[in-house]
């Protein structure tokens, strides 16, 4: 299927389920031409995560600006009991609360997802960035599961309060394409949120009564 038979509006946006029921153990089973044209095996951790959008599946990459997906083999380092590097030439990943392990949709174990955010710069002074990753492994079928550590399949989108583009009002300064343009934290987002949840009208909500009404209310109540 070429490009130019993908309908404009359609994407590439799977459940976790099916990333860990099929995406990854296919995956793990042997070579998946198809499959690499959606999610290519890629050394993620030797780019930013700006640079991914452009190094995306060809039927993922030119639809979709909010996700895209990467195969990623374990590092060397890791296969003789390190701790992964994290680290690119602008940044590093940096792992955000605990490892959740994933059900299936018939409370089956399948797999674990660990969420990172991308900082800039070096700890323990890097600043924080909307890009964010979920990292997803798969267990084995084993009576007692254990994870394939050799591959990981991973998620890569910046952080929005909406799910989707079209939820989104448009943004009131122009866009830029970029680093900069996506380092936040998260305290702004929230706040920015609240204020548009918080700003209405205060006239148009509460409306003042006028004469007629008020005598209306005093008849009624016989004052």
């Amino acid at each position: 299927m070429g490009d130019e038979e993908v309908l404009v509006g359609f994407r590439f946006s799977p459940t976790e389920e099916e990333l860990l029921s099929y995406y990854l153990p296919k995956k793990l089973n042997g070579p998946t031409p198809t499959i690499d044209r959606v999610i290519p095996l890629l050394p993620i951790y030797d780019y930013s995560p700006w640079e991914l959008p452009q190094l995306a599946g060809e039927l993922c990459g030119g639809g979709d600006r909010e996700e895209w997906f990467f195969f990623t083999a374990m590092q060397e380092r890791e296969a003789r009991g390190g701790r992964p590097n994290r680290l690119t030439e602008a940044g590093y990943w940096k792992a955000t609360g605990s490892p959740c392990d994933i059900f299936t949709s018939q409370n089956l174990l399948i797999g674990r997802r660990r969420t990172m955010v991308f900082y800039v710069g070096r700890a323990p002074h890097g600043l924080k960035t909307s890009w964010k990753m979920n990292e997803y492994k798969v267990y084995d079928q084993s009576p007692n599961p254990q994870l394939k550590e050799e591959l990981s399949l991973c998620r890569i989108y910046t952080g929005s309060y909406c799910p989707r583009a079209y939820g989104r009002r448009p943004a009131a300064t122009s866009h830029t394409t970029d680093e900069a343009a996506v380092i936040t934290t998260d305290n702004n987002q929230h706040n920015s949120a609240m204020e548009n949840d918080l700003n209405f009208d205060m006239e148009t909500e509460f409306e003042p009564l006028d004469d007629s009404e008020i005598r209306m209310l005093l008849d009624l109540f016989d004052i």
